[in-house]
């Protein structure tokens, strides 16, 4: 209960940290960039596969 208030406290602008909807936004880049470094690293396996295979 106490974190509900102080996170209403924050959204309210009368305390510091983090709002609801920065939380929201820092989740969702945090899972963005967690896609895209398992894509880098599919993209980093394939190139070495193909290098292989062409040699």
């Amino acid at each position: 209960m106490r974190d509900w208030v102080k996170q209403a406290e924050v959204d309210a602008g009368e305390r510091n940290g983090l709002t609801s909807s920065e939380r929201d936004e820092l989740a969702a880049l945090r899972r963005e960039n967690r896609r895209l470094r398992e894509d880098v690293d599919v993209l980093k396996r394939a190139t070495a596969f193909f290098a292989k295979e062409t040699r």
